[in-house]
């Protein structure tokens, strides 16, 4: 059976292709039409997926979309009569309605295929969320909690995941949201794009939470892990303000009204320098996000005894947080896949048809590396056809095998290089993770200010992840457990933090990626090369770009090397040397 899971007209649209049960690709239309978080049919994605399957769209069984259908009537009608929103929002509805329901026909005319021809199922926002998480633990008994804005009505959901079976216990519906809590101050920060929740957990540590008791008026916690926003703050409610998901980078309005204004004071302009008062209002942000957070899952706890949690939901990128569950929750075991967001829900939605029609067994998802890949032939024909060594830009070495790449790359990165790194399939998720980086000596103080003003281009306080061998975890990390996929936070041990200052944030802590010679053995190997030219078995590793999608082709990575100020870019077994 060949299933495609969508995630379509909403943000980091997606796709996603099992076949028999098992996961071929998993893909994100960003990546291919470079517009970051982008809304709308993820045409491209599809596409290539199958291509991946070595299929086409005519051959699919089964469409999976990740979006319900006429759900949650009873609760809607129940906010209509209470709340009395404009017929802004209830018009939004119902062209979300509209479009939702047109999705197969999207699919027929951008495939020229027979609409009668073509199986739908609808897979609901959350259960779409939980499915992509549960379905790729390796557990068999687990509570599912799902945190985000808001997806088919719905902003917080728990389930019991057990014998394959997914079974919905609880939401929090809409007006009420923990993800649009932290969004409202985002955008009060002057953060004002889609996504740029990262931005305020990078400033929080800089910030000492001087106003946890302001913004504890926010939010309000109720019994068995329940909350509610006091809406006078927020304006996502009212109708005053549209969300569009029909194509682009998606836009979302202010969501917090004139009170937040009146509680905080006037809020940052997107221009305005980051001053000490918008690192206090950051770090407070994050502390009672937090303390809602983990209110919302040992109330999932006491609902649901298990040791084990599978979480998702864009809320379950707060890679801070998330660092913090087991010791403020009676959780032990933790499990986020790479795409926890709006993207994973292709993922999820696929993974809930295939297990609609059985129990089937659970595997672990040990690695992220779901996407493109582009073979040694086909980068050497773009590294000619740019003529970048003919014109004398760089120099290009072609290594005979991974040892000699990985011990030349180690060297160049010991000598304080910075690297961009173009290896095997493109990752699935937000977090570049080993085969679409940009690596760096992670000993050298200044080599996260460097890679900030002069590859990135991006604000000062925004930390640099540490790829570490997984070996070595404990000698490095306090508490830390193994993490494939970057998205959990821990204290660099005190006796280490000068050691590999680069990767150190400003409060102690590091976002790991543990590396196994399992699920990346090039990767892994690098790193071992770098261990034994520096006795460090650490790299810095962040994301292939700048200011645009990771990328995706072999021309990208080699056009984002000659616009920036990296020194060395390795794609397959071909080394180019800027020529200064």
């Amino acid at each position: 059976m060949l299933i495609v899971g969508l995630n379509a007209y909403h943000g980091d649209v997606a796709a996603a292709v099992l076949r028999d049960g098992q996961l071929v690709a998993a893909l994100e239309e960003e990546r291919f039409c470079r517009i970051k978080h982008v809304a709308g049919f993820p045409q491209n994605a599809i596409r290539r997926g199958l291509e991946m399957a070595g299929a086409t769209p005519a051959d699919v069984d089964v469409w999976a979309i990740a979006r319900g259908r006429r759900v949650h009537l009873v609760q809607k009608a129940w906010f209509g009569l209470t709340h009395r929103p404009g017929p802004r929002l209830l018009g939004q509805y119902r062209n979300t309605a509209t479009t939702q329901a047109s999705i197969p026909d999207v699919i027929a005319r951008t495939f020229n295929l027979d609409s009668s021809r073509i199986v739908a199922r609808f897979v609901e926002h959350h259960p779409a969320h939980l499915a992509s998480a549960y379905y790729t633990s390796g557990m068999t008994d687990a509570a599912c909690v799902a945190i985000d804005g808001f997806g088919d009505f719905v902003s917080v959901s728990l389930a019991r995941g057990q014998r394959g079976r997914l079974e919905v216990i609880d939401r929090v519906y809409f007006p009420h949201s923990l993800g649009l809590f932290y969004l409202a101050i985002t955008q009060y920060l002057g953060f004002k794009k889609y996504g740029d929740e990262f931005k305020v957990m990078g400033l929080a540590p800089y910030g000492t939470p001087t106003h946890v008791d302001a913004l504890s008026k926010l939010v309000r916690l109720e019994p068995e892990g329940g909350f509610t926003l006091n809406l006078d703050y927020f304006r996502h409610w009212t109708g005053e303000i549209t969300m569009r998901w029909d194509s682009g980078e998606p836009n979302v309005p202010d969501v917090y009204s004139d009170r937040l204004i009146e509680l905080l004071g006037p809020g940052r302009r997107p221009d305005d320098t980051v001053g000490s008062v918008h690192e206090n209002i950051a770090a407070s942000v994050q502390k009672v996000y937090e303390q809602a957070a983990f209110h919302i899952l040992r109330g999932a706890h006491a609902r649901v005894p298990s040791d084990a949690l599978c979480f998702a939901g864009g809320c379950a990128m707060n890679s801070v947080a998330n660092g913090k569950i087991r010791q403020n929750t009676p959780f032990k075991s933790v499990f986020i896949q790479p795409a926890a967001g709006d993207n994973g829900t292709a993922l999820g939605a696929a993974l809930d048809a295939w297990h609609a029609s059985g129990t089937y067994e659970i595997p672990r998802m040990e690695h992220s590396y779901w996407g493109t890949e582009y073979d040694a032939d086909a980068i050497a024909v773009v590294i000619r056809n740019s003529r970048v060594v003919e014109q004398g830009r760089s120099s290009l070495t072609t290594l005979p095998d991974e040892a000699a790449l990985c011990e030349t790359t180690a060297a160049a990165l010991a000598e304080g290089n910075i690297v961009g790194w173009f290896q095997g399939r493109m990752e699935w998720g937000a977090r570049a993770l080993g085969n679409r980086s940009i690596l760096a000596d992670p000993r050298r103080k200044d080599m996260r200010d460097i890679i900030n003003q002069k590859i990135k281009f991006r604000e000062r306080f925004r930390p640099f992840a540490p790829s570490i061998l997984a070996e070595s975890i404990d000698e490095y990390f306090v508490d830390a457990v193994h993490d494939p996929f970057m998205i959990q936070v821990y204290p660099v041990r005190p006796e280490k933090r000068d050691v590999i200052p680069a990767v150190t944030h400003v409060d102690g802590s590091g976002r790991l990626q543990s590396v196994t010679q399992i699920s990346n053995a090039r990767y892994w190997a690098l790193i071992r090369a770098f261990q034994k030219q520096t006795g460090v078995p650490v790299l810095l590793n962040t994301s292939f770009n700048e200011n645009e999608p990771i990328v995706e082709r072999p021309e990208q990575a080699l056009d984002c090397f000659l616009r920036t100020d990296m020194d060395v870019l390795v794609m397959g077994p071909h080394l180019l040397r800027k020529r200064r």
